[in-house]
C-alpha cells in the first residue's frame, strides 16, 4: 500500500536555494559563531578535537561543510551538543541564562586547524 512506505529523504545540509543565493562563505559565518575557548576544549585539542559555538539551527552536514569552507581541512566526525539555558536567582528575580548549541569536530591526525580567540 502507498500510505505505509518508508520515504528514504534525507535532510540537505545546504537547501539547493541556498547554495545559488549566497557565497559558501556566508552560509559558513551563519553556522560557526566562534570558538569555545575554555580548559576542556584545550585538553580536546591534544585529541584532535575542536569545539565550536554553533547556531541553534546548525545540523552535523552543516557543521562539516563550514568546517571544509573556512579551514579547508576534512572533518572525521561532528557531535552536536544541546547546552540547556540555567536558572539564576537575583533576589526575588529568576533570571535565565540563554542555551545554546556547540559542536565538537574530530580531524584527523596530523591536520590541525588554527584557532582564533572566542567566546
Amino acid at each position: 500500500m502507498a500510505l505505509f512506505e518508508k520515504k528514504d529523504e534525507k535532510k540537505a545540509a545546504v537547501s539547493p536555494k541556498m547554495k545559488e543565493s549566497l557565497p559558501m562563505q556566508t552560509l559558513a559565518n551563519n553556522v560557526l559563531l566562534s570558538t569555545r575557548v575554555t580548559e576542556k576544549s584545550y585538553l580536546l585539542n591534544e585529541l584532535n578535537q575542536y569545539v565550536f559555538r554553533v547556531s541553534k539551527e546548525a545540523t552535523k552536514a552543516s557543521v562539516k561543510l563550514a568546517i571544509e569552507t573556512v579551514y579547508g581541512v576534512r572533518p572525521e566526525k561532528v557531535h552536536i551538543v544541546n547546552v540547556p539555558r540555567k536558572r539564576k536567582l537575583s533576589g526575588r528575580n529568576e533570571i535565565f541564562t540563554s542555551g545554546m548549541k556547540k559542536a565538537i569536530v574530530t580531524v584527523a591526525k596530523g591536520e590541525t586547524l588554527t584557532q582564533t580567540t572566542g567566546s
